[in-house]
C-alpha cells in the first residue's frame, strides 16, 4: 500500500493564540514494502508526520493519501477506520496500553473491534504471539505477569494481529537495553521481510536507522531537510551535527580510521560488519606510509 503526503502543513490547536506551526509542506512518498527511518531531533515533526499516515491527525493543508483514501485539508472526511486497520502503530511503550485479563483478550481486542469474529481473533492470537517469539502458553496469562521486555512483545502481537499493510513504530526500543533492542530490532525486519509490509520507522538510533532502512527521511523544523538512501544521509555527517543529531559510531570509526590512515575506502560503511570488511581489502593494498 503506497502513502503520499503532498504538500502537508500541520498546525496545532489552529485559530488560537496557542497555534503552533508544526509541519510546514512536506512532501513524502512511500511506496509499498519500503522500510523508511525518520529522524530528527525533539520537535523536528517527526511524531507529527507519524499521527498522518493513519489520519490520528488530519492536515491543516495539503494531503495524504493512503491507499485507496485520500485526506484533504478542509474536508471532512468518514469511514477512516478501514485506514487504521491497514496503518498499524506501534507507539514508544505500547505495553502501557496493555488492559485485559489475559493476553489472548488482549491481542484479539483490535481485531475484534474492527469486526473480526471472536474465532478468527483467537486465530490471530494464536500466529502473532509465535511471530513475536513467545510461544501460545503466554495466551491465557495475565499481561502484568510478564517481565517489561514480553509485555511489549504482546503489545506489538496485538498491532501484528490487526494484519496490517504498513507498520509504524515510534521509538519502539524505548527503555531496552542493547540487548532487547537488537531482538525486537530484527524481528520487525525478520516481519518487513516476511509479511513484505511497508515499515516507517520514527527514532533517534541512528545506528537502526543505517542498518535497517531502505530509506532516510531526516526532519527539521517541521520541513523535511533531506531525503536519500542511509549511505547518501550519512555520506556528509557535519551537515547532521550541525542539526543536533548524532551519526552512527561505524561512520564515527570510519572517519577516524581513513583520518588516521590518510586513506579513503571504497563506500561509506553502514555497519561494523562491512567496515571490518573494507579495513581488511584496504590493509590487502597496503597502508600509505
Amino acid at each position: 500500500m503506497d502513502i503520499l503526503l503532498q504538500n502537508v502543513e500541520y498546525r496545532y490547536q489552529a485559530g488560537t493564540p496557542f497555534e503552533r506551526l508544526a509541519l510546514k509542506d512536506v512532501t513524502l512518498d512511500i511506496p509499498s514494502g519500503t522500510y523508511l527511518a525518520v529522524i530528527g531531533h525533539t520537535g523536528s515533526g517527526k511524531s507529527t508526520v507519524l499521527q498522518h499516515l493513519n489520519a490520528l491527525l488530519r492536515p491543516t493543508k495539503g494531503s495524504v493519501t493512503i491507499g485507496d483514501t485520500v485526506i484533504t485539508a478542509g474536508e471532512k472526511k468518514k469511514g477512516l477506520k478501514h485506514v487504521r486497520q491497514k496503518v498499524g502503530i506501534v507507539f514508544q511503550f505500547p505495553e502501557h496500553q496493555l488492559f485485559e485479563e489475559t493476553i489472548e483478550k488482549d491481542i484479539c481486542f483490535g481485531p475484534m473491534n474492527f469486526g473480526v469474529s471472536e474465532e478468527d481473533a483467537k486465530a490471530r492470537a494464536r500466529a502473532a504471539i509465535k511471530q513475536v517469539g513467545l510461544s501460545e502458553d503466554y495466551l491465557q496469562k495475565s499481561p502484568f505477569d510478564l517481565s517489561g521486555g514480553q509485555m511489549r512483545r504482546v503489545a506489538i502481537a496485538g498491532v501484528l494481529a490487526m494484519e496490517p499493510e504498513t507498520i509504524v513504530l515510534d521509538e519502539p526500543t524505548a527503555g531496552l537495553d542493547p540487548r532487547g533492542r537488537k531482538e525486537i530490532m530484527n524481528m520487525f525486519y525478520d516481519l518487513h521481510k516476511e509479511r513484505q509490509l511497508s515499515t516507517i520507522l520514527v527514532t533517534h538510533s541512528m545506528e537502526d536507522a543505517a542498518r535497517y532502512a531502505d530509506q532516510i527521511v531526516v526532519m527539521h523544523k517541521g520541513e523535511v531537510y533531506k531525503k536519500g538512501v542511509p549511505a547518501e544521509i550519512f555520506a556528509s555527517p557535519d551537515g547532521l551535527i550541525e542539526l543536533g543529531l548524532d551519526v552512527p559510531e561505524v561512520i564515527r570509526f570510519q572517519r577516524k580510521f581513513e583520518d588516521t590512515f590518510q586513506i579513503k575506502l571504497n563506500k561509506i560503511c553502514l555497519t561494523m560488519e562491512e567496515l571490518t570488511e573494507e579495513i581488511a581489502e584496504s590493509l590487502k593494498r597496503g597502508v600509505p606510509k
